[in-house]
């Protein structure tokens, strides 16, 4: 044999040894709209701890924001330049979906999901069209945030139903702070916190089973014109917020409740930091209903390369980040924010180990429990409507809100004008 046919054989075998499935490294890009820098900071633990384990894969991050993603990502594409894969919501799906960039992910969620259990209602908004079009990530829901002492020293009970919410929150509107911080910005926080009144007075679908909007309904009428009421117990600021300011307002005691998927992060580092005093419930429910519901809905990631070679190196890390040796630490990126959408991953070590997790453990599975009552707008009628992406990208739940908090509409004026602004979005 000679030489040169002896060192091919060699460096075949080795090539095998060690389970490089191609010739040059893959380059993967993820972008991700988790842009505080701890968080920033989990992912690059996560990716270089993938990237040594895989020398064949490489994957970076490039952190986006919600406030642009929808405009940048698809011209991103347009220009050749998109991300292989890319963090989403569901109505942000759509979008991605109707300019063809999408890869469906039917095998690799039947895979996971024999392995982990996915719950199902983390499936349900990105499978439609006969596909899967995401692998979900993690799970959110909007609860109502508290401390018990404050409540306490107002003599005020955890309200659980609209009459008993605004008597606490007026209760609570003393000595210079708000009884309730609710924002009333035209952004994704607002149209979000919105929908969690509309689900509590029946107002949950946005859509008809035809595809028409089914928005102007006396129920909507009735969730906003009860938000513009307790509205008047928030800062005065409350129409510039996103999610950070309503933190911040609830860290600082300047805000007696707020409505947020989670609050434990901010708490522990600029508050009190005492999770005994750290109070969490249902969002409270209209007089008239049984039960109180919320928004909630799972992140996903989506496949977005027609690369072949990228695609199964993306598979690769997927699977990866979903083991529960992990994934735990992919949730923990913000302790008491991102919650379990795998059966497994609700068990994992690596998520309930987490000293904050641990620390806060009741308000967490609380947290958990809400989220089994959620909904998300645009998705509640078993049919996915394309034009949810575009409503939900212009904020028109929002800026229906602006109408009667900042311009003074009455909430039937505003909702119907909200059914024509959606109507005429879903008409193009």
């Amino acid at each position: 044999m000679s030489p040169t046919r002896f060192l091919t054989i060699a460096g075949f075998a080795a090539t095998l040894l060690a389970g490089t499935a191609y010739a040059e490294p893959v380059d993967l890009t993820v972008w991700h709209m988790e842009q505080p820098p701890h968080r920033v900071q989990r992912m690059k633990e996560l990716l270089d701890e993938f990237n040594a384990a895989h020398p064949d894969i490489q994957v970076k991050q490039e952190p986006q924001s919600w406030g642009e993603v929808y405009a940048k990502a698809p011209a991103a594409f347009a220009a050749g330049n998109g991300p292989d894969l890319l963090f989403t919501i569901p109505d942000f799906t759509t979008v991605l979906k109707g300019i063809d960039v999408v890869v469906p992910v039917d095998d690799l969620v039947k895979d996971l999901d024999s392995k982990h259990g996915f719950v199902e209602a983390t499936l349900a908004p990105y499978k439609y069209d006969d596909h899967v079009w995401a692998v979900p990530a993690y799970n959110m829901a909007i609860s109502l945030w508290y401390r018990n002492s404050v409540l306490k020293a107002a003599g005020v009970e955890v309200p659980k139903t609209w009459s008993e919410w605004q008597a606490a929150a007026e209760k609570l509107s003393t000595d210079g702070k708000s009884g309730i911080g609710l924002p009333a910005n035209k952004q994704l926080y607002t149209d979000q916190t919105v929908y969690s009144f509309m689900v509590n007075s029946g107002a949950g679908d946005l859509y008809n089973d035809d595809g028409s909007i089914a928005f102007d309904k006396p129920e909507t009428v009735k969730a906003y014109d009860f938000y513009s009421k307790l509205a008047k117990f928030s800062p005065p600021d409350n129409s510039t917020w996103t999610w950070g300011e309503a933190e911040a307002c609830f860290a600082n005691s300047s805000c007696g409740m707020i409505l947020q998927f989670g609050v434990i992060n901010t708490y522990e580092t600029q508050a009190e930091g005492d999770a005994a005093d750290l109070g969490v419930a249902p969002v409270p429910h209209a007089d008239e209903q049984s039960a109180s519901a919320t928004i909630s809905y799972s992140n996903a990631i989506m496949l977005t390369t027609k690369d072949e070679a990228k695609q199964k190196a993306a598979k690769v890390f997927l699977t990866w980040l979903l083991e529960p040796a992990n994934y735990g630490r992919f949730l923990t990126m913000e302790p008491g924010l991102f919650l379990p959408v795998t059966n497994d991953g609700a068990k994992a070590e690596s998520f309930w180990s987490d000293k904050t997790v641990t620390k806060y453990k009741s308000q967490v599975e609380t947290m958990i429990a809400n989220s089994q009552n959620g909904k998300l707008f645009g998705f509640t009628t078993g049919k996915v409507f394309p034009s949810i992406g575009a409503i939900s990208a212009q904020n028109v739940i929002a800026e229906t809100l602006q109408r009667v908090v900042v311009d003074g509409q009455s909430a039937a004026d505003a909702v119907k004008a909200g059914q024509a602004r959606m109507s005429e979005i879903a008409a193009k």
